[in-house]
C-alpha cells in the first residue's frame, strides 16, 4: 500500500518549522495589569510524515520560565481550514483554533473559556516572523494581548 503524501496545503505549514526566539510585549490585562516584556522560545518540528507541525513553546520573564504551551498544527481537508490544537500550562481544556494561511500569514481564531482569541503568524519577512495574540469579549472588537518578533535561532 502506498501512503499518501502531504498536499500543497499541508506543506504550506512547513514555514513554521525550526527553532525561533524573540522578545514579546505583553499588553496590560487583568492578568498582568501593568503589562510586561517577556522572552519566547519556540521549537516547531514536522510530524506524521509532514501532515502536521508540532510546536513546543516557553515564555520567560525575569529569567524564569513562567508559561509553557504545546500545539499541533494541521490542515483539515474536509473543513478546508488550518487547525491548531493548543494545550498549555494554565491547565485549562485544550483549545481548537481554525483559520487560513494566505500570502505567508497564518491567522486562526478560537472561542476559549476566557472569550474569543485570534492568533497571527506573519512570515512575510525573511528569517523572522511576527506573532500576535488578540482577545475579544464578543469576536467583534479585538484587543492586543501579546506581540512579538521571532528570529530563527538554529
Amino acid at each position: 500500500m502506498e501512503m499518501p503524501t502531504p498536499s500543497p496545503a499541508d506543506q504550506a505549514l512547513h514555514i513554521l518549522e525550526g527553532s525561533w526566539s524573540g522578545q514579546e510585549k505583553i499588553h496590560p490585562s487583568p492578568f498582568v495589569p501593568s503589562g510586561a516584556v517577556a522572552f519566547g522560545r519556540v521549537v516547531n518540528r514536522l510530524a506524521l510524515d509532514g501532515f502536521a507541525v508540532i510546536q513546543d513553546y516557553q515564555q520567560e520573564t525575569a529569567g524564569k520560565v513562567n508559561f509553557r504551551g504545546h500545539g499541533v498544527f494541521r490542515y483539515d481537508r474536509e473543513k478546508k481550514a488550518y487547525i491548531l490544537y493548543w494545550f498549555d500550562s494554565f491547565g485549562l481544556p485544550p483549545s481548537e483554533y481554525v483559520g487560513d494561511l494566505v500570502d505567508r500569514v497564518l491567522c486562526l481564531t478560537a472561542i476559549t473559556l476566557q472569550g474569543h482569541a485570534r492568533v497571527t503568524w506573519d512570515f512575510s519577512h525573511l528569517g523572522h516572523y511576527h506573532y500576535s495574540l488578540e482577545v475579544s469579549p464578543d469576536g467583534k472588537e479585538w484587543f492586543p494581548s501579546i506581540e512579538g518578533r521571532y528570529d530563527r535561532s538554529e
